[in-house]
Parts: structure tokens; sequence; C-alpha cells
């Protein structure tokens, strides 16, 4: 469910990342997975994290930039990941944004204490069930707007997601296809609005060619159909 805090492990280490990903969700945690930086701005898209644990030795944009860059316009907690155990490059992370700092290798114990310790200090969530809607297998989070199939987090591009976003203010309204363009912006025009949709059935139909949810209405447009 919705209520586990997501987790985004960024991590160039296959190894280490199943391991750390096993090992958290084993810990009650919904974890999101991302081999760099940036496979881990297109996570950062789709999904709202309370935490990324951040590898800062990858290829390409390594830790340390993301997390200047990320500081810019993102709060997210962030906790670092080195094998670089220097007291300068402590400094560095903290300097340029990071809440923690863990070296590697690491006991997992203690990851999973400052994963908490960090955790704890953040603002709760509101815990109001109208923030939730369900549909079948599905969970939508309102306000971070995120799709869960049970406590999986499904990916959704930006059509996706703005699409769903609009069923999911007015459940059971039937929306044309001009006003789901006009709404969604950029995201969507008339000549891909169907394709959008057709996708979006895949990922929250168990039968998409008979959908149950999101429902066409002949000549008029789509609704989605809550629990």
């Amino acid at each position: 469910m919705t209520d586990a805090p997501h987790i985004l492990v960024v991590d160039d280490d296959t190894r280490l990342r199943d391991l750390l990903r096993k090992f958290l969700s084993d810990n009650g945690f919904t974890v999101t997975t991302a081999a760099d930086a940036a496979e881990a701005r297109q996570r950062l898209g789709s999904f709202e994290f309370d935490l990324i644990i951040l590898d800062v030795m990858m290829p390409g944009e390594n830790g340390f930039d993301l997390t200047r860059s990320l500081r810019q316009d993102n709060d997210v907690a962030i906790l670092l990941l080195t094998a670089m155990d220097t007291q300068e490059n402590r400094i560095e992370g903290l300097e340029r944004g990071a809440d923690d700092y863990l070296s590697k290798p690491f006991e997992p114990r203690e990851l999973l204490l400052r994963v908490n310790n960090i955790l704890r200090r953040l603002p709760k969530r509101p815990s109001d069930p109208h923030t939730e809607l369900h549909f079948g297998d599905c969970v939508y989070d309102v306000l971070r707007g995120e799709l869960f199939r049970g406590s999986v987090p499904i990916h959704l591009t930006s059509g996706e997601a703005a699409l769903l976003k609009i069923f999911a203010s007015r459940p059971g309204k039937t929306f044309s296809r001009e006003d789901l363009c006009a709404q969604a912006g950029a995201d969507i025009n008339l000549r891909t609005v169907d394709v959008q949709i057709t996708r979006l059935r895949k990922k929250i139909e168990d039968d998409p060619s008979l959908p149950r949810h999101l429902q066409t209405v002949r000549g008029r447009g789509y609704l989605l159909r809550i629990d």
C-alpha cells in the first residue's frame, strides 16, 4: 500500500542494487531502483519518493552532482553511499545537500537505522482516505500522483499520468476527448488521446479489451469508475 515509504535506490552495481531492493522491501518499504543518474531522473519524473539512497561513484553524472542538481528544486531526502571514506568527501556530500552519508562496505542494520532516522524527521503524510482511489487491484495516490498495484509502483508516462490525474479529479464523470486534451496540456492531443487511453488500460485493467474501470461512453468520451 502507499502508506509504506517509497525509496529510490540509485547504484550502478547490479548486485548491490538488487540486494538493497530485497532488504528494504523485506523491511516494509516500497522500493524502486535506477542504475545511474539518467535513469534516476526518469523515475523521479514518474514517482514521488520519500528518500533516495544514492551511490556517489557512478559513470556519467555522479552522486555529488546529482544531489546538487536535485537540491535546486527538490527537497527529497538523500542518503549517499560511497567507498570514498574521507572527511573531505563526507563534507562535500553534506555541503551539496545530502541528509546523511554512509561508507561502503556497510552493515545493513546501520543502513536501516539511518533510513528510519531520516524518515522520522520528515513531515507526516496526510492519512485522509479521500487521498486514495481504489479500482480493482490498483490504488491511485491522488496527492502524490502515483499508481500502485498492491504495493508495487506502476510506471506512468507523462501522458498517462496526466490522463489519470484528470479522471481521478472527478471519478464517474465523462470527459470528452476535447476536455482531456485541454486539461492535459502538451502531454496529449486529439491524435494521441485514444492511444494513451489504450496504454493506460493495459496498466490498470485485468482485461484491457473489456475495461471495468476506464470505460468508454459511446459518443461522449471516457470515465473512470472506482470501487
